[in-house]
Parts: structure tokens; C-alpha cells; sequence
């Protein structure tokens, strides 16, 4: 393993009082040298995510960089004093994490250079227990303060830090641990990267009205407010607010990514910095020997041909705005302006909305990181028959959606909601960033208002489904990966979902047919199930495959077909425990079927990377072929 080319053996650990709230000179200098060394290097070690492919966050690791030296050195000055844990509720800065471990002791250096690497152990939000060093797992944007409330409530008389930003201030939580915190004079004391920046847009642009310092100011919380790169001004306000009971937030003001030329300012700040800026980046601060190493950081391939498909690989998250757009372009605009309105939770780019707002702006609504409430709009818009509310998020975030669900519900609501990076594949955030939980959508009655859930196998056939289920009534989920996947082909080597293909809601698909079992798939583990079928079929076992794009529908006429078969294999990326494999065995014995059955699913903490994903959980063909082979 190479050396690590930065030297964090200059790491000056100082200590700091509180008690005594102006700087020295020489602390001032040893703050200021810590500062640069931590920025150079971790410009250099997520730039290895961007030239190895899996991405990262660069932007919000690199602007707290002073407040988290300032709390290192105050945990080293009064370890009776402090909970010393970098709390942090923006969880893509997990590049302060691994820095801080390595500073600490616990990860060596090199290790670094492994970021968001398949099986490295540092994926792109911290996780307890699977990194060394790493103390607290952040999960999702917007989720610790509220449970550093707890931590508080449980170590009565020391003071917690919470790293937070205008991005996580947005979400729910935060309004809820506010009114907590005042209420039982907690003493966290929030420290708050105001870089009016996230990742699709400005916060002062498309939220307009609303700040940090005034939201908080309205719960009770004191509020600190200054330069962020005014290092003696920081310090000062840091102490004041340890030295004041109960909860405050230090806000601090600043750009994204202060001083770094192409990204200062700029919502591409927000993701990794690309190798081209980097390198620009670590020449220009004399660090040579990192910009060297960094040119030679490989992207790793995957060497391997996936039978039954062509080489055409598209992200159909991609494709669900291009629809849309094909769609509201047969409307008047007057009828588009009555009829449909999309709302957004600043993933446009991801989920692809943004296609939508750039062809339809006057019902695109860009809003901010509420995923609730904006649910709960689109899903008001769509209370009118005729209305159609349409909302875009990650997969992940469904399950903060579950009650607003239930209650669009309740009122009949239209709404078309567009899940992207479902399942696990190209899931370098890792766990707490997988759609596992997809299905917890359909948690009405079964005499409740129309639900479906589909997840089409390509671009051909997410097209074909949103035109065949735009207008429809009820609440619409489909969903898609963050990774592109290729073209299915039938038998004969055509597209398979192609001319003259229609989607029927509700219907199953034979993909292949087979006299031995099926294996039953959807979404982008079709394709890898259809590439087992076809090997298996190869060494003489003639398994076929079904897919499945309306999950939560039972397809009786299918379901006869595959209760007839020796043997059924449902092979999915969701959550093993909660996925359509977890009721199909259900449907089949309620039916009197009883062929072999298994499921696949995933089941594990996951490993990093992109689709190293998939062979980690057993679900690639490999895995598919062990199963089939296991119920012969």
C-alpha cells in the first residue's frame, strides 16, 4: 500500500480553554496550520472517490474544517468537560470522520485513499462499529440533533457539539429537537455551516423568507452569528456558547468551499471535487506528491458480459422526466398549470425532475430538503380528481414518507411519486442510503383507495410505464436505481420492451420460459437474473424468468403458472425481511401452490462501492445460479 502523500505527523495538538475566549498568537498559528493541512488533505483523499468512480462530498468537509480543529483542541484541553464525539447531522461529511480517526490513531493513513472503495470500510456516511474510529453512525441529512438531545439528557453536566448546515436545518427533525432542546435547557451547542448552498440550488433562492438564524431564534435557541473564516471570531463565539446554559447555535457564514478557484460558491461544491480541480487544487498548496498520486487512482471496472441484454446501459431515473416532458408537451399550458404540478426535495438533477423544470417551469416547484411536507403538497395538489401531484426523492427516504402516505390516502390523492436509487446497486453511501424498504408504500387496507408500486427493468419499459400510468388515479410509485442498467432482449435477441411493447399495470411478464422453476425479478436485478437463466440454461437446467413491475399486485393468472412450476426463486435487492420475496411464499400457500421456494434479498450491512453491491449480498448471477442449483 503507497504511503500516504500528505504528512499529518505536522498535526499541531494543542489545547484550548474556553474560559479563555481570545486566541493567542501562537495558538492562532497552530489552528491556522492544522486548518490547511486537514483541507489539502481531504481535497486529496475524496478526490481518489472521484477518480475511482464512486463520488463523495468534498465541499461540507472542507468548510467546517475550523470549527471541528477548535473542538479538537477543547476535547484535548477538557476531556471532563465535553462529550468528545464530532456529532455531525450532514452525513455526507463523513470525510471528517475518517480525517479525525486517522488523527486519532485509529485508521492508518493509507486507508484513506480507500475512500468509498467496495470493502473498505469507509462508505460515504460514517456507520458505528464497521470503521475504526468512527463513534456514531449520522445516517441521514437532518437526524442527529434530535439524538444528540438524548446524549445530552444522558450526560447531564457536559457540553455536546452538533455539526450542522442550512441544508440539514431544513428537514423536520431539527424544528422538533429545537423545541426539545429549549424546553429542557439542554447544552448542545450547534455549530452550523450557513453556505447557503446545497444540492440542487440556493437555499435564499428557492426558499425565500426562511434562514437558519431566524428559524432557531423562533424556538428559543440563542443564536451566534459570524464569519466562519474569521478565525478569531469563531473561537469567540464557540466559547460563548459554551459558556452559555443550555442550547445555542454558532452559525457560521461562508461560501461553499472558501478559496478553492471553479468551486467557491458553487452547488458543485456540494459533491466530490473532480481529479481536474484537485489537482489544480493541491499544486497550487505545494502538496506535488499528492497531485502525483492522485493522477494514478484508477476507476476499478466490472469485467464481466451479462447475457440476454445489449450494450445500451441508461438511467431510467433519467428517463422518468424525459417521459414526463414528452407527456406535458401534448397539454396546453394552461392545462398543464391546472392539472399537474411537480414537486421537488432539491434531488431534481438526481431523480430527474430537472428535465421537468427546465421544459415546464411554471408547474415545477423547487423546494427544499422537507420530504413530508412536500409529499404532503403534491399529494393536496392531487385531492382534486382530474389534479396531478408529482413528487421526486430517494428511495431511502420513503420511509420518512409512510404517515404522509397513509394520508394522502385517506383523501383519495393523485400522486405520481418518483423514487430514485432504490435498492443497492452503485450505493457507495451505503446502508443508510439503500431503498430497502419500498413496499412499506402499499400499507393501506385492502379495500383502500388504489396503490401500486412498479419498478420497470429498463428505459424502454419505465417509459412505457409512465405513459401507461400518468392519468390514472390513486398513488403511483415507481421507482429506480442510481446505477444505469441495460436493455433486456427476448429470445431472439430484440429488445424485449421495444416496438409494439405495452405495460399493463398489474400484469407479470415471461421473460424466458422454463420447464424446471422460475426465477421471479423486477428493477436492475432483471438483468442479472435474466444472465443466471440463461447460464443455467447452458449447463442443461431449464429454469425461465418472470419479471415482476407491479410489486404489490398479485398476478393470478401468473401466479397459476408459477404454482404449477417445481420451483420458485424471487431474487430482488430490497430488504430480504420486508421485500416482495417476504409475501410471495404467502401468496403461493394461499393459493394451495407449494413448489420449492426461495428468496433472495439483501440482508447485510453493505460494503461500499458501486456494484460490488450485489455479489456482497448474494444476489449477482453467481448467487442467483447457487440458489436455483440448491433447489434442484
Amino acid at each position: 500500500m503507497s504511503t500516504f502523500p500528505i504528512d499529518l505527523g505536522a498535526y499541531q495538538r494543542i489545547s484550548l480553554d474556553p474560559d479563555v475566549p481570545t486566541l493567542t498568537s501562537e495558538q492562532k498559528s497552530a489552528l491556522q496550520a492544522n486548518i490547511q493541512l486537514c483541507r489539502d488533505a481531504m481535497i486529496f483523499f475524496t478526490a481518489t472517490g472521484a477518480a475511482r468512480g464512486v463520488g463523495g462530498h468534498s465541499g461540507g468537509p472542507y468548510d467546517t474544517v475550523p470549527e471541528v480543529m477548535i473542538m479538537d483542541a477543547l476535547f484535548r484541553g477538557g476531556e471532563d468537560k465535553f462529550v468528545p464525539i464530532f456529532f455531525d447531522e450532514a452525513g455526507h461529511r463523513v470525510a471528517t470522520q475518517y480525517l479525525m480517526s486517522t488523527l486519532n490513531g485509529d485508521l492508518p493513513a493509507e486507508r484513506l485513499m480507500e475512500y468509498r472503495a467496495a470493502h473498505s470500510h469507509l462508505p460515504g456516511h460514517p456507520e458505528l462499529g464497521f470503521t475504526p474510529g468512527v463513534k456514531f453512525s449520522s445516517g441521514r441529512l437532518g437526524h442527529m440533533w434530535p439524538y444528540v438531545n438524548g446524549v445530552a439528557i444522558a450526560n447531564p453536566g457536559k457540553t455536546l457539539f452538533c455539526l450542522g448546515s442550512d441544508g440539514s436545518q431544513q428537514e423536520g427533525n431539527d424544528a422538533e429537537a429545537a423545541r426539545l432542546a429549549v424546553a429542557q435547557n439542554l447544552n448542545v451547542k450547534l455549530l452550523i455551516d450557513d453556505n447557503d448552498v446545497t444540492i440542487a440550488g440556493h437555499p435564499s433562492a428557492y426558499l425565500k423568507g426562511c434562514t437558519v438564524a431566524q428559524t432557531l431564534r423562533g424556538h428559543g435557541v440563542k443564536v451566534l452569528e459570524g464569519d466562519g473564516e474569521d478565525l478569531d471570531d469563531l473561537y469567540q463565539r464557540i466559547c460563548e456558547a459554551i459558556n452559555t446554559d443550555g442550547p445555542v447555535a454558532v452559525i457560521n457564514k461562508r461560501p461553499m468551499c472558501p478559496g478553492i478557484d471553479g468551486l467557491e460558491g458553487s452547488t458543485h461544491g456540494h459533491d466530490v471535487i473532480s481529479v481536474d480541480l484537485a489537482l489544480k487544487y493541491l499544486e497550487s498548496h505545494n502538496q506535488q506528491a499528492a497531485a502525483d498520486m492522485l493522477r494514478q487512482v484508477e476507476a476499478p471496472k466490472q469485467e464481466k458480459d451479462f447475457l440476454g441484454v445489449n450494450d445500451t446501459w441508461i438511467a431510467n431515473r433519467g428517463v422518468f422526466g424525459d417521459v414526463v416532458v414528452d407527456i406535458l408537451g401534448r397539454m396546453s399550458e394552461a392545462e398543464r398549470i391546472e392539472k399537474v404540478r411537480v414537486i421537488d426535495s432539491d434531488l431534481e438533477g438526481s431523480c430527474g425532475l430537472i428535465t421537468i423544470h427546465k421544459a415546464n417551469p411554471e408547474v415545477f416547484i423547487a423546494s427544499g430538503i422537507m420530504e413530508r411536507g412536500n409529499f404532503s403538497a403534491a399529494a393536496g395538489f392531487g385531492m382534486e380528481p382530474g389534479k396531478q401531484g408529482i413528487f421526486g426523492t430517494f428511495s431511502a427516504f420513503l420511509e420518512m414518507n409512510i404517515s404522509e402516505i397513509t394520508m394522502a390516502r385517506l383523501n383519495n390523492s393523485n400522486v405520481i411519486s418518483h423514487y430514485s436509487h432504490s435498492g443497492i446497486d452503485d450505493m457507495a453511501d451505503n446502508t443508510c442510503h439503500f431503498g430497502l424498504n419500498n413496499m412499506f408504500a402499499d400499507n393501506g387496507l385492502s379495500d383502500g383507495y388504489a396503490t401500486n408500486l412498479y419498478f420497470p427493468a429498463d428505459a424502454n419499459q419505465m417509459k412505457a410505464c409512465v405513459e401507461s400510468i400518468f392519468f390514472d388515479p390513486g398513488l403511483r410509485f415507481v421507482f429506480s436505481t442510481r446505477s444505469k442498467v441495460p436493455q433486456i432482449l427476448d429470445a431472439n435477441g430484440n429488445e424485449f420492451f421495444g416496438d409494439g411493447y405495452k405495460f399493463v399495470s398489474g400484469k407479470d411478464e415471461v421473460i424466458r420460459e422454463g420447464t424446471q422453476g422460475y426465477v421471479v425479478s423486477f428493477g436492475e436485478a432483471l438483468y442479472r437474473a435474466l444472465d443466471a437463466v440463461e447460464r443455467l440454461k447452458q449447463d442443461g437446467i431449464d429454469v425461465g424468468l418472470i419479471n415482476k413491475p407491479t410489486l404489490n399486485v398479485v398476478d393470478e393468472e401468473m401466479m397459476a403458472k408459477l404454482g404449477a412450476s417445481p420451483m420458485v426463486v424471487v431474487v430482488e435487492s430490497f430488504n430480504h425481511k420486508t421485500g416482495l420475496g417476504s409475501r410471495f411464499g404467502t401468496w403461493l400457500l394461499e393459493r394451495g401452490f407449494t413448489p420449492k421456494f426461495t428468496h433472495l434479498g439483501t440482508h447485510k450491512e453493505g460494503c461500499g462501492g458501486l456494484w460490488e453491491q450485489f455479489p456482497h449480498q448474494g444476489i449477482d448471477p453467481a448467487g442467483i445460479i447457487a440458489a436455483v442449483k440448491k433447489l434442484q
